[in-house]
């Protein structure tokens, strides 16, 4: 089976790195910082410190892909937008993508998120969104093109890539009434576009053993709009949290087709159903 390298080991790499050693995979996970490493499941018993920003990162990189002789490598670690180092990110994925390349690496799986798309309400699927057109428009925001930036690096590395843009992830610790909290308003409008853990892990997995060359929409396919979604995300918690102001705003569906049309099948068909 494949030796796999998991950098970022976080709320969805964890899972991640479980469900494929029960696969058969060899998982090395990577975090930033020993108190990290040390919060691991016992059962990851490879682990290794790594963080872009330390000085012979390119080193230890390299130094881990040949350690343990990877074939396959999946960046799972966030942009850090709201930490305000997002523009670190592109070149963070140039330098994994440069490393697999020279390690031989065959397949490269990118995490990435729907903030890739443009700030229009319709539906979006997979070729509504790359670098080329968010140079010429307005309507992609600054993220965005950070993101498709790193994307390209990953097309333009001449390995067997998968980019996986995920919507917004529920799941174990995060449940969506804890964002209630923090939206400033909902619309009974918008779409809501979430994707529970099981589905991104299986998915991740289905990427690995399946899809080649491919940029894929992960998110769960039937939804309904944002007001609706959290009044039931609060209901089924059973909390006092009040709805926030409710608005006519439309947004953005992204869409599932390609994935399904590929043969996954979803865990949560319904972002109701993942509650």
């Amino acid at each position: 089976m494949a030796n796999t390298l998991i950098v970022g080991a976080g709320w969805l790499g964890t899972p991640l790195a479980e469900t494929l050693m029960k696969d058969g995979h060899h998982v090395v996970v990577t975090r930033r910082n020993q108190a990290r490493l040390n919060e691991l499941p016992a059962s990851l018993t490879h682990s290794a410190l790594f963080d872009f920003n330390q000085l012979n990162a390119a080193k230890r990189l390299d130094e881990l892909l040949k350690q343990h002789q990877i074939t396959h490598v999946v960046g799972a670690f966030p942009p850090g937008f709201r930490k305000g180092r997002g523009q670190e990110y592109a070149q963070q994925w140039q330098m994994l993508a440069n490393a697999a390349k020279q390690n031989n690496v065959e397949k490269l799986v990118m995490i990435s998120s729907t903030t890739v798309y443009p700030n229009l309400a319709s539906d979006m699927e997979e070729a509504d969104a790359s670098l080329s057109l968010a140079a010429d428009s307005p309507y992609f925001s600054d993220n965005a093109r950070i993101m498709l930036q790193a994307e390209q690096h990953v097309i333009d590395s001449n390995i067997s890539f998968v980019i996986m843009r995920c919507s917004g992830l529920m799941g174990p610790d995060r449940h969506p009434s804890r964002f209630a909290m923090r939206l400033k308003q909902v619309s009974r409008k918008a779409p809501a576009n979430m994707l529970h853990q099981d589905d991104a892990v299986s998915a991740v997995k289905f990427a690995l053993d399946n899809l080649s060359n491919q940029v894929i929409n992960v998110t769960t396919p039937h939804t309904v709009s944002k007001a609706e979604f959290y009044q039931a995300a609060i209901n089924k918690s059973e909390s006092e949290i009040p709805l926030p102001p409710v608005t006519e705003q439309t947004d953005k569906r992204i869409l599932a087709d390609k994935l399904l049309s590929l043969g996954y099948q979803f865990h949560f068909n319904s972002t109701l159903d993942a509650l």
